[in-house]
């Protein structure tokens, strides 16, 4: 006789996890219904009439070849490979030259900083710890913790300024365990939109080397901070010319609004071109478990856009006016906050750069934004500039006078 015993789910024990908080606040704007509700909170580029970006040339010529859909290699589509490498470290640098990189197309930046972040886990020489700057994109901290590594943090945004502490960056980083792992965003800092001087870069990438630190860069916002790709790519530059190695995430979403195609490129820099043929021969086999090869079609356009002379022309001159246009809504909204009679020091609206703003609004203002005004953005007053239009500047900016007073 088979006794039956009473069946508990497989999984009743499994607890329901935090929304996302970006996420979180997209559902909240969705389900509003004020006609002047606007969303700041998600970072994905939208035009003045608050349309998303789309490449309008590439997409038709890869059409029209009537290319096969077969798997990419498992360190991706070369020619994408290569002119994302290019367009990195720059055509001329003795990266490019004497082949000292090993790059592998990714998942977009995300599977970049992922793989870059198993690759240091499982071969990184030194103390597995990644320190990170205060803040930083939500997403890094999990990445590098889900990596098995470990997570500290040094000084990097100010509060009292809403600028760069850098002196408070300084002495963080002097007093990092040498050969640890540090974390820079190449341009365009999320979620801060603080970046450093050049000068300041150069302070940095000397404390780095004194202190045997290996640099981690996320280059998420090529072209998208100044609107000059060799210009936004300065800082990955210096630390190479310096002499560092590094570890690079690259993504295409941002810059060429492959944001669904998830187009993105891991690298690491080594010594010599034998070593970095055998870093990349344990990248792919790091790959290979995790999703086998890469998605084909956003690094064909990709690899199109850089390749082609008149496509890369055309797409220097977009991002460029991507960057000018928020650019433009920084000074506008600026402009509206005084007009309101505002009292309070908004120069850091146009000091900081690329897509993001810390506005130095507190939750309870940011509460106010989401009630009151059907604005709505993160918790820590961050917004998304690429969110704001010439149509709705004015509304933001009186909304923000009537919280702050």
């Amino acid at each position: 006789m088979i006794t039956i015993f009473p069946f508990s789910s497989w999984w009743s024990h499994v607890e329901a996890g935090p929304p996302d908080a970006i996420l979180g606040v997209t559902e909240a704007f969705k389900r509003d219904t004020n006609p002047k509700k606007m969303n700041l909170g998600v970072g994905a580029y939208r035009d003045d009439t608050g349309k998303p970006y789309v490449l309008p040339s590439a997409e038709e010529i890869l059409v029209s070849k009537n290319l096969d859909k077969e798997y990419a290699p498992i360190s991706g589509l070369n020619d994408f490979v290569n002119c994302a490498a290019k367009l990195a470290f720059g055509e001329k640098s003795d990266v490019i030259t004497n082949n000292l990189n090993a790059s592998a197309q990714a998942i977009s930046g995300t599977g970049a900083l992922s793989v870059g972040s198993v690759y240091l886990k499982k071969f990184f020489p030194g103390i597995q710890d990644v320190w990170l700057p205060t803040p930083s994109w939500g997403n890094h901290g999990p990445i590098l913790r889900f990596a098995g590594l470990g997570v500290k943090q040094y000084r990097y945004f100010d509060p009292s300024t809403c600028g760069f502490d850098f002196n408070g960056c300084l002495e963080d980083i002097s007093k990092i365990p040498e050969k640890s792992i540090i974390m820079f965003h190449a341009c365009a800092h999320n979620p801060t939109g603080v970046d450093p001087k050049r000068e300041q870069w150069k302070e940095l990438s000397a404390v780095v080397k004194t202190r045997n630190l290996f640099p981690f860069f996320d280059m998420a916002y090529q072209g998208f901070a100044t609107g000059d790709t060799d210009r936004d790519a300065q800082a990955v530059r210096m630390f190479i010319e310096d002499g560092h190695k590094i570890v690079l995430a690259q993504s295409f979403a941002k810059n060429m609004g492959l944001y669904g195609e998830r187009a993105g490129m891991v690298s690491v820099v080594g010594e010599s071109k034998e070593e970095a043929d055998r870093i990349l021969s344990q990248i792919k086999i790091l790959i290979r478990p995790m999703y086998s090869s890469p998605p084909i079609h956003g690094a064909r356009i990709a690899g199109l856009v850089l390749s082609d002379p008149a496509l890369r022309a055309q797409w220097e001159t977009e991002v460029k006016g991507m960057a000018d246009r928020i650019i433009s809504m920084r000074q506008q909204l600026r402009d509206n906050l005084k007009k309101q009679g505002s009292s309070h020091d908004w120069s850091h609206i146009t000091d900081q750069i690329g897509m993001f703003c810390f506005t130095g609004m507190k939750p309870d203002q940011v509460e106010r934004l989401i009630k009151e005004f059907s604005i709505y953005l993160t918790k820590d007053g961050r917004i998304s500039v690429a969110g704001v239009t010439s149509g709705s500047v004015e509304y933001l900016a009186s909304a923000m006078h009537e919280v702050t007073k």
